[in-house]
Parts: C-alpha cells; sequence; structure tokens
C-alpha cells in the first residue's frame, strides 16, 4: 500500500528536495504542496493524505494552527500530521502534541530517519526525535494551555486494567516488545491492548494516547532535574 504525503513548507526548494526523496521510494508518493498552513489545510480536505508533513513557521497560518484545524476535522481522522521544523524546541514539541500532531522531527535529521519517520506515523505510531526529550515533554504536557482543561480520570473507566497497564507503559516511551517483556505478554497482544484502548478513548494514534496519560494523571512525569 502506497502512502500519500501531502509537503507543507514555505521553502520552495525544501518542497522539492522532499519530493525527489519521497518518490523514490516505492511505498511513498508525494500528492500535493503547500506553500502555508491555510494552503495546507485547503489541499488535505480536497487530497485526504496518510501524513502531512508539516513545517511550523510559515508566512500567514503557522504549522501549529493548521495542524490543530486538520486534527480537529472527523472528515480528516485518518490522515496524520508529521512535524518536521529547524525549531526543535520543548514548547513547540507541546504545543504540536497538543494540537494532535503524531511525530515531531528536527530538519537536521538524515534522509533515511526521515522516510523511516513516515512510515512510522502512517503504521499508527507516535514518533519523536531525540532532541525532543521524554521529560521535557512530559512536564509541557502536565501544564494544560490556557483554554483547555486536564481530562477527567473518568474518561479511562471503560478501560480494562490491562490496557491502563500498556497505557501507562507506552506513555513512559517504552516500545510494544519492551511492554511485552515487562508484562510477560506477546508483542501482538500488546499491540491489540494499545488499539483497544485508543478505540476506547477516541484517540487518532498513540501520540494523543500518550497525551490523555498524563493529563489524566495515569502516569505522572519525573520531577524536572538540576
Amino acid at each position: 500500500m502506497t502512502i500519500r504525503v501531502l509537503l507543507a513548507d514555505d521553502q520552495a526548494l525544501l518542497r522539492a528536495t522532499f519530493r525527489i526523496l519521497i518518490d523514490s521510494c516505492a511505498d511513498l508518493e508525494v500528492v500535493a504542496e503547500a506553500s502555508d498552513g491555510a494552503e495546507a489545510v485547503e489541499l488535505t480536505r480536497a487530497h485526504h493524505p496518510d501524513i502531512v508533513l508539516m513545517d511550523i513557521r510559515m508566512p500567514g497560518t503557522d504549522g501549529l494552527t493548521a495542524t490543530a484545524q486538520l486534527c480537529a476535522d472527523p472528515d480528516l481522522s485518518a490522515t496524520r500530521v508529521l512535524i518536521l521544523t529547524t525549531f526543535e524546541t520543548e514548547d513547540y514539541v507541546a504545543q504540536a502534541l497538543r494540537a494532535g500532531a503524531s511525530g515531531f522531527l528536527g530538519k537536521d535529521v538524515t534522509a533515511d530517519t526521515l522516510l523511516a519517520g513516515l512510515r512510522t506515523v502512517a503504521s499508527g505510531e507516535a514518533l519523536l526525535s531525540p532532541g525532543a526529550t521524554r521529560s521535557l515533554i512530559t512536564r509541557f504536557l502536565l501544564a494544560p494551555a490556557p483554554d483547555s482543561h486536564l481530562a477527567p480520570p473518568e474518561r479511562l473507566a471503560d478501560l480494562t486494567v490491562r490496557e491502563r497497564e500498556v497505557m501507562a507503559l507506552a506513555a513512559e516511551g517504552r516500545s510494544n516488545t519492551e511492554i511485552a517483556e515487562d508484562l510477560t505478554l506477546s508483542p501482538l497482544t500488546v499491540r491489540t491492548h494499545i488499539h483497544r484502548a485508543m478505540t476506547k478513548l477516541n484517540a487518532r494514534d498513540r501520540a494523543q494516547l500518550v497525551v490523555i496519560a498524563y493529563q489524566t494523571g495515569l502516569v505522572r512525569a519525573a520531577p524536572p532535574t538540576v
């Protein structure tokens, strides 16, 4: 199955470079290009790509605003957003995750890492670059945006005990294989629990499941180190 990608970046040369790289892969295809956030939203609604590769700083509507609009659109529930930006700051990571992004990479990544990232996000997994450290992400997620509220713990009521266990370990950054080893389960069983939790919580992907885990208090962030 071909993964359909929409490119959103205000630099035409970068878009051209990404297009050549992505179209060189048999399982990836660029279906459209946007030079700003508003155009990205318009073209995503027209083409329904699997992934939008989104820059943050663009003229007019920025990438974070566009990401929030795309992720809030029920008609685009199958489209995921992978943020790719030069400005890999903790605040941007937190805003991107709150907006609904499934992944976050710096523009200094290698070509292989970018291609692997697209495939990872397309499969429904969360993707965070090494520069976006776990402790910083979790601390920022604990502080809700000014216009939002923490999700109530009651939201987890429909989850089984095992689904909560698996969800908590996933929120701590464990892979399915690591969770399977910790709980003496098979990786396939872990994946099943993850998907059931996502379905019950109406989470579009693993990244959103992690956000819910912290916002409901299922997982607590480690205190900042000095």
